[in-house]
């Protein structure tokens, strides 16, 4: 087993950043671009291994199984929960980077969501993306190249993922995780290729649950109540899971900040305990809301699958369906429509997307206009 084992898909890249690691094109700063689930952020830990092993990536010695356990002391992961990275951040990661390696190779800077930047953050990292130090190595990671600034790209090796097939999906599954063929086969079909759903798919049964509750909803759109209760349907869901996904961070995070103060904070003139828990409790509502909106927008893509199956079945291209399970609901909304009508359903739902992800337009406000919007006659 080596580090590139969990590529799924992914030949072409993974001999591009074989050869890298072996010192053929080996640059200071890269770009890894693919669609959601792709697995940008797998391949970015897997190539900072592989720069750290003697052997170029052998997932067996202690150079591997640091990185990829998060725990190497010259690869630094930065992620965010915030829907944007603050300049402030950025510039702490760059001066993080100036640091000299450890130990003997590379210090590795991997920054995920590169897409969230701001402007200025962007504008500190080039800096030193232009300067890099002797031993750095920046790696980030984004949806598309033009998600992040062009002069970050023209100094960046770019790095493009696929999604990976069904089958593929499928067998990694089976192999690495021990899922029953059947219902690998249906998980990897359901992901769309995103291996980390295919995995929630294949291994959690209440997220199975939620999306067959989800790719109902189409078909009983057929009121102006049936759209609302749908909408606040999918925000109490997305609230609820958040809820529960956030309840033991928070309450460790707290239990770390009192444990920092020690009875400082029961001063009513501790202003330092004061300011961080304020900094704290805003960071922890950045982050659920973060998650409310992922929790919406896989519900959104798994509806986009409901109408993307229409279209195929409308305009008969014979590609094979995502939710074979339900094709008689999806026989009968082909019949009651027609391909531009669906093709408006879709474009509702990427229209959906984009005010909540991008003009921060509230989900129950976003989700009632969509649900009319899919209404059908």
């Amino acid at each position: 087993m080596t580090v590139w084992d969990s590529l799924v898909g992914q030949q072409r890249a993974v001999a591009t950043l074989q050869a890298a690691a072996a010192g053929t094109g080996m640059t200071h700063a890269w770009l890894f671009t693919g669609p959601p689930g792709s697995g940008r952020s797998n391949a970015a830990v897997a190539f900072a291994a592989a720069l750290q092993c003697d052997a170029g990536g052998c997932g067996e010695c202690e150079a591997c199984l640091t990185t990829l356990a998060g725990s190497h002391p010259d690869v630094a992961v930065r992620r965010t929960e915030k829907m944007i990275i603050s300049v402030d951040d950025a510039r702490q990661w760059v001066r993080d980077a100036v640091l000299m390696p450890v130990r003997r190779r590379w210090q590795v800077i991997i920054v995920e969501d590169a897409d969230r930047l701001h402007e200025r953050a962007n504008n500190a990292l080039l800096k030193a993306i232009e300067e890099p130090g002797h031993k750095t190595v920046w790696i980030l990671c984004a949806p598309q190249p033009d998600d992040v600034l062009p002069t970050i790209r023209s100094r960046s090796r770019h790095v493009s993922l696929s999604t990976p097939s069904a089958a593929r999906v499928q067998e990694f599954l089976e192999q690495r995780h021990g899922v029953p063929p059947a219902l690998a086969a249906n998980a990897a079909r359901a992901s769309q290729g995103h291996i980390g759903r295919a995995r929630a798919l294949a291994t959690h049964e209440g997220t199975r649950n939620r999306r067959h509750e989800v790719i109902k909803w189409p078909s009983g759109l057929t009121s102006l109540g049936a759209c609302l209760t749908a909408a606040t349907n999918l925000v109490d869901i997305a609230n609820e899971e958040s809820a529960a996904q956030s309840a033991e961070v928070n309450a460790q995070e707290v239990a770390d900040l009192e444990a920092v103060y020690g009875e400082d904070r029961r001063s009513k003139s501790s202003r330092s305990y004061k300011a961080a828990d304020s900094e704290l409790k805003r960071y922890q509502k950045a982050r659920e809301k973060r998650q409310v909106l992922d929790v919406v927008d896989r519900a959104l893509m798994d509806l986009m699958s409901v109408y993307r199956d229409v279209l195929v079945v409308q305009t008969r291209t014979g590609s094979a369906l995502v939710n074979v399970e339900q094709r008689v609901q999806i026989d009968e909304l082909a019949r009651t429509g027609t391909p531009e009508e669906t093709l408006g359903r879709i474009d509702a739902i990427f229209e959906a997307r984009e005010q909540m992800l991008e003009f921060n337009v509230p989900p129950q406000l976003a989700l009632e206009a969509l649900m009319v919007a899919l209404r059908t006659r």
